[in-house]
């Protein structure tokens, strides 16, 4: 039993901080704006002031100050050199938090933009490893879009929620099983801080779950010139249950993921009002965030006095909804019964009935029955989008459903492909190699390839040796981890020096980190384990691989993949050739992605919606091979020699097995007979020129294109500006425009089942069999539309091209122009088709709504096609 240190009771226990002098007063603010976390002179600053405590406190300003002694602080306040770093890091805040020279300032202008705003809800983000709000992927993007969006200057606030014990940590034991740990979280040394409302209170939000009020306290990150607010349950206000609502990113089963889920929707909405901000465009990262459009409709009805309809018309014309799942099983969806549960008195307040709640949600292409967040978000929106090319077309023949009428390749959901933000995962020393040969203000110009085209100015020589230094500090990371995983296990210490021997510092040097997700098969480059181990230790090409991820701690399949390549890694073939770091986070993630020559990306296409992973390597002298899935089929189009492709994409395999034995077959075969050789071929001076070649064509292509800088660009002028222009119309007529909108798409919808189409070509009574490029094919249509205004819809040619992959199915439409009314009352419109190319092509004619207001031509889903083809209508 621990003794006591005196004889009566402690009164009480306090934190006592240090005094920041006056000279370094600006300290504290820079702390708590995570603007530190991509700019390398800021944390080198700390750094300057005590090096032992800041690399106690783990690279975290928030921890370092309240870590540091008060004569250590003093003395810094006195050192030239300290003070130098600090006036030109200040100096360089200051104007960075100015915005006056940022690209959304310049839009704005040309613009003439009302006042905006626009909010980004998620269930995770990864800004950095101090705050460990994020699982992977989903969350690192989130918090790039954070980082770019305050780069780039947008009006932007982001909305999640505030884990208390995060994710979780992995340990990965003596047998390769990962063991889940879930440290409690302390505020006081995290850049979060508490918010006040609008009355100056401390802000805190209810939302009611199933009958009782949950409260939660609402806290922020600075990140750059934006902010993001953070909710916590986790209070003496809610119960022990209610309080565990915020313990966990993605723990428990569908009750609790649900409640999380109305707390970030419901509450991160309300969370914003408390707050006294007012957003234009709402964007919900993933479907998790999906209630916020109940919450707005909620609102439009209860304080402008709107319908459900017209209030829906409201959000989802100033909505967006980006999805990251291209499988319909990685969607959340719950049982009818239990949206009941949870949102009985929600509808109720929305004076809308069970059936019309429930025909939000419900799949009716699944046998299940489930109601899907997904399919609810696609009604709530008129904005949507995947995250990469490829991405879109599966997401929009996945969803084809939703839009019955309309082909898939036409629906509304669009594309922007993800990117990375350039200066978190660009390491230092590229950063500084960078600032010797590119002009000063390459920073500024992120998406411009002419920005990216001056690493041509970079001699072969000094790029090489860059290269190989930041693979010769991955493997010193590599060491250190190993040994202090080994030495957790009990080994003695000749059994843990041996992990300082592993991996070469010239060997060509393969990375492969991601969540251990099945899809990816993160073990495909095992399936001939003998051929591998004579290709990894080939003495004139020797190549090694590191592994690093983590499986959801319920994902048993995942885990064994985790726990088999333990064990292969101790097999006497691959020891020192193949290891597993534990712990993936941001800080592995930089690490890996920083030192590796090769990425290495397999997934089972086209399960890969984007991956951000692999954008990350070229950015320090690496380069991609990977399966022509998600990102990747768009860079290795643009410029086959910035990396290389793996698998066929387009041959079809009639098993997994099949397909898995081609892949790995790709990867065996291009380690071998291409990636090494070209590695390895080096001049009289050591030098691969060929290599250092496509390392420039990897860093020029994907640079500019794959950046978060350009992504969010993408975002705000095909989304958040329109928008919000139409949230200004909507708003300044009074919700006027907004209810006749309603009226007249319920108008619409009712009389759309009596439209019928006649439609011949005009020259002859049969259909011709063949044309010629550029000849023209006259067709008439005679269109009954019963009550509808002509001015209401637009008839139309469509044409779809019947060969070639439907992948890449090429569809047109061309209007065609009234010519009066028949006899019969049906009105005339003609029309002709030209094609400018040879192949074999399909056309019909069809009437689609036309209004000025909406905001994607197929949006409502209505779409009349010819069933007849007759000369006499």
């Amino acid at each position: 039993m621990q003794q006591s240190l005196i004889p009566a009771p402690f009164l009480g226990k306090v934190r006592v901080l240090p005094q920041i002098p006056k000279e370094l007063e600006g300290l504290e603010e820079l702390s708590y704006n995570l603007w530190w976390a991509w700019n390398p002179n800021a944390r080198a600053l700390f750094r300057s002031i005590h090096e032992p405590t800041w690399i106690k406190s783990m690279g975290n300003p928030v921890r370092f100050m309240s870590l540091i002694h008060q004569n250590d602080l003093n003395n810094a306040a006195k050192s030239h050199d300290v003070m130098t770093k600090y006036k030109q890091v200040m100096d360089d805040y200051k104007e960075y938090m100015s915005g006056k020279n940022s690209w959304y300032t310049r839009e704005y202008k040309k613009r003439g933009a009302k006042k905006e705003l626009f909010a980004y809800f998620s269930a995770e983000f990864g800004l950095h490893e101090c705050l460990p709000i994020y699982s992977g992927g989903l969350g690192v993007l989130a918090g790039d879009h954070c980082k770019s969006a305050s780069d780039i200057g947008i009006p932007f606030v982001a909305v999640g929620l505030l884990y208390r014990e995060g994710y979780f940590v992995q340990r990965i034991n003596a047998e390769g099983q990962q063991v889940a740990e879930y440290p409690r979280y302390s505020w006081s040394n995290l850049p979060v801080r508490p918010v006040e409302d609008v009355n100056g209170n401390p802000a805190q939000v209810t939302v009611e779950i199933t009958g009782r009020h949950v409260h939660a306290k609402v806290w922020k990150v600075q990140v750059g010139r934006i902010s993001l607010y953070l909710l916590d349950t986790d209070i003496e206000a809610n119960n022990e249950t209610d309080r565990r609502i915020t313990a966990r990113l993605y723990g428990g089963g569908e009750d609790l993921r649900i409640q999380q889920e109305i707390l970030l929707g419901i509450g991160g909405v309300r969370a914003l009002r408390t707050v006294g901000l007012q957003p234009t465009v709402f964007h919900m990262n993933e479907g998790h965030s999906v209630f916020l459009g109940l919450e707005r409709i909620r609102e439009y009805i209860h304080n402008h006095g709107l319908n459900f309809d017209e209030a829906l018309e409201l959000v989802r014309s100033t909505t967006l909804f980006t999805t990251h799942t291209p499988v319909p099983a990685g969607n959340d969806a719950f049982p009818p019964q239990m949206m009941e549960n949870y949102f009985r008195s929600f509808w109720e307040s929305l004076s809308i009935s069970r059936n019309r709640f429930m025909t939000l949600g419900l799949d009716t292409a699944q046998t299940s029955g489930r109601f899907s967040l997904t399919i609810l978000a696609l009604n709530l929106t008129a904005m949507t989008n995947g995250v990469s090319e490829l991405h879109g077309h599966v997401s929009r023949s996945m969803w084809q459903h939703v839009w019955s009428d309309v082909p898939f390749n036409e629906n509304p959901i669009q594309h922007i492909t993800n990117g990375v933000h350039t200066r978190t995962w660009m390491s230092i020393d590229m950063q500084n190699l960078f600032d010797q040969y590119f002009k000063p203000d390459w920073r500024e110009h992120l998406t411009k390839k002419e920005t990216w085209e001056q690493c041509r100015n970079i001699p072969d020589e000094v790029l090489w040796d860059a290269i190989n230094k930041l693979r010769e500090d991955m493997i010193h990371y590599v060491h250190r981890t190993l040994q202090q995983q080994h030495e957790r296990f009990g080994e003695s210490p000749d059994v843990v020096s041996r992990y300082s021997k592993v991996f070469h510092p010239k060997a060509l040097t393969v990375g492969f980190a991601r969540r251990f997700a099945t899809y990816k098969r993160a073990t495909l480059i095992f399936r001939d384990k003998e051929r591998l181990a004579r290709i990894l230790n080939n003495p004139d090409r020797p190549i090694q691989i590191a592994f690093a991820g983590k499986a959801h701690p319920a994902d048993i399949p995942g885990q064994e993949l985790i726990k088999a390549i333990k064990k292969i890694s101790e097999e006497p073939a691959f020891h020192g050739k193949v290891v597993l770091i534990e712990n993936y986070d941001m800080n592995v993630g930089r690490r890996i992605t920083s030192g590796v020559d090769v990425w290495l990306n397999n997934p089972r296409r086209p399960l890969e919606a984007s991956g951000t992973s692999g954008m990350k390597v070229p950015l320090n002298g690496g380069v991609n091979c990977s399966i022509l899935d998600g990102w990747w089929v768009e860079a290795y189009r643009d410029n086959p020699l910035s990396g290389f492709a793996l698998g066929d994409p387009e041959k079809h395999y009639a098993t997994e097995d099949l397909q898995d034995a081609a892949d790995a077959e790709s990867i065996y075969h291009m380690l071998e007979n291409v990636i090494a050789p070209i590695f390895f071929d080096r001049d009289e001076k050591g030098i691969p020129r060929e290599w250092l070649r496509r390392v420039r064509e990897s860093m020029i292509t994907v640079g500019p294109q794959f950046s978060t800088n350009r992504m969010v660009q993408d975002y705000a002028t095909l989304f958040y500006f329109p928008g919000s222009e139409r949230h200004t119309l909507l708003e300044d007529s009074r919700f006027e425009r907004a209810r006749n909108n309603s009226h007249w798409k319920n108008q619409l919808r009712a009389a759309w089942p009596n439209i019928q189409i006649h439609a011949c070509v005009e020259e002859a009574n049969a259909l011709p069999e063949a044309i010629r490029v550029t000849d023209k094919i006259n067709i008439v249509a005679y269109v009954d539309l019963g009550t509808i205004n002509p001015n209401d819809v637009q008839v139309e040619i469509f044409v779809a091209q019947m060969n070639g992959n439907p992948e890449n199915l090429k569809t047109g439409s061309v209007a065609m122009r009234p010519d009066g009314q028949n006899e019969h009352g049906r009105y005339i419109y003609r029309g002709s088709m030209i094609q400018s190319d040879s192949g074999e092509y399909g056309y019909t004619v069809r009437v689609v709504p036309r209004h000025p207001d909406l905001v994607h031509p197929n949006e409502m889903g209505l779409v009349s096609w010819a069933h007849t083809a007759t000369a006499n209508a």
